[in-house]
């Protein structure tokens, strides 16, 4: 074993023996180890040709805080702190570096993004109109099941025939966690399903337990989905990014505007943590904010000011 890392290699070395030890003895994915790759060479990068045996935890505390003033955010910093952590780690274990210099040391926390919903306005847009067509059927069930329980993409993909119970109206999700919940199933997204399974016989493959298929008869892709979904957004005028999870996050920011039951939101999104879920008061602190600016005497701005 060498005495110091920076010995008789140098860190574009260290780095190819590094890629070869994430993908020979921790077998990650190619892509995985490409990430990696690029976050260690932006070290190497900062570090300016210093051996690695030199660097302490102030010098990459200074290198996150130029990566963060060149706007980098907390997530980003995070994700390639977790990665130079475990590149000397390495240098620990298999080229006698002594300690691990970011042991310890934490990303700047970004601004908490508050997620992406819908008006009652514009749901009611995307999911109105008459379908005809089987694919548009098939889409329009989807849909509707998604705004309707608050459910996620995958849940919905997931569902097999015998979870949805169109008398009770109801639906057995099995969520993250393989935790099972189940909620109730709106009228409309009760209607939309029953006519989408009148037309799945005509799709589906023999031993297809799912409630979506493809053409193919097979498993539904999200990507499909999203593709779907985007073009029926654009087709009915609806301006900006519209996914199906921003469908999961409008369901539950509409309830919690309507019953202010963040416990009952919550058991029906199957967060395991109500803290996940208080995310939607703030959504609806800007729904109570914006209605306050537009109606209060007080509020308004005075002419001229």
């Amino acid at each position: 074993m060498a005495s110091s890392p920076e010995a008789s290699t140098g860190g574009d070395a260290l780095l190819a023996g590094f890629i070869a030890h994430l993908a020979g003895e921790r077998r990650l994915a190619a892509l995985t180890v490409e990430n990696y790759a690029r976050d260690i060479r932006d070290l190497l990068r900062l570090a300016a040709g210093r051996p690695m045996r030199d660097l302490g935890t102030q010098d990459l505390r200074r290198f996150v805080a130029r990566l963060h003033g060149a706007g980098l955010g907390g997530r980003s910093l995070a994700r390639k702190l977790s990665a130079w952590r475990s590149f000397f780690d390495y240098l620990v274990r298999d080229h006698g570096l002594v300690a691990n210099p970011g042991r310890g040391l934490r990303a700047p926390r970004s601004p908490k993004r508050l997620p992406t919903t819908l008006s009652p306005d514009q749901t009611a847009r995307l999911l109105d109109g008459t379908e005809n067509d089987d694919l548009a059927i098939r889409d329009l069930a989807l849909l509707e099941l998604v705004y309707s329980s608050g459910l996620r993409i995958g849940e919905t993909l997931a569902l097999e025939i015998h979870d949805i119970d169109l008398v009770a109206r109801t639906v057995r999700v099995t969520g993250k966690g393989s935790r099972t919940r189940v909620v109730p199933v709106g009228t409309q997204a009760a209607e939309a399903v029953a006519r989408w399974l009148t037309r799945r016989p005509e799709w589906a493959a023999p031993d297809e337990r799912r409630v979506f298929v493809s053409r193919r008869g097979g498993s539904l892709a999200q990507d499909t989905v999203r593709k779907s979904l985007r073009a029926r957004a654009a087709a009915r005028g609806i301006e900006g990014r519209v996914y199906p999870h921003a469908l999961r996050h409008s369901f539950a920011s509409h309830l919690l505007q309507s019953s202010g039951d963040l416990r009952a939101v919550q058991e029906l999104l199957g967060h395991a943590s109500i803290s996940t879920t208080q995310v939607y008061t703030h959504l609806d602190w800007q729904h109570l904010a914006k209605a306050y600016d537009a109606a209060h005497p007080r509020a308004r701005r005075k002419p001229g000011t």
